[in-house]
């Protein structure tokens, strides 16, 4: 009997088919009894108020339409947005749908990192190389310091160099 009850409380928990298809923030078909003057009870359901929303996500770039609950609506609001909640919401509260929305951020935030940082990467390069200014002025700082050294030629004639 033990076995039997514990497959009915799983079953009880296990999120519904329509949740995996959107963000329901852990809601859940709930059971009980119509009980009316008579007091003859029959049983229904009560499903989550779920609400067809169309959010923009900073990150994507990109607007995404969402089956939601209204306590979800009011955490994405109270979080700041879609992209904080689905980052900072835990994996049992998201679904499936939710899971897959938050690779797909976790995805493009890595690419927005990687070019910033290939970005900064560039601009150190082109700061730390001189210009052909540059390494004339410092050859002529060198020649008027130490005016035995070599003079080398760095223009695009053919002149030989002067020793």
């Amino acid at each position: 009997m033990l076995s039997s009850t514990s497959s009915i409380v799983q079953l009880a928990k296990a999120p519904f088919k329509r949740a995996q298809r959107g963000l329901f923030g852990g809601k859940q078909i709930q059971f009980g009894n119509n009980v009316p003057f008579s007091k003859t009870k029959t049983r229904r359901t009560w499903l989550p108020n779920v609400q067809t929303k169309r959010l923009f996500s900073e990150t994507l770039n990109d607007w995404i339409r969402l089956n939601m609950t209204t306590s979800v609506i009011r955490t994405v609001d109270k979080k700041g947005g879609l992209d904080k909640y689905l980052l900072e919401t835990r994996d049992d509260l998201l679904g499936a749908k939710g899971v897959e929305l938050r690779g797909r951020i976790v995805e493009a935030l890595k690419l927005k990192q990687a070019k910033r940082s290939m970005a900064n990467y560039m601009e150190q390069q082109r700061s730390t190389t001189l210009s052909t200014e540059a390494t004339e002025a410092v050859k002529a700082v060198t020649q008027k310091v130490d005016p035995s050294a070599p003079v080398v030629n760095t223009s695009a004639s053919s002149q030989p160099a002067v020793l």
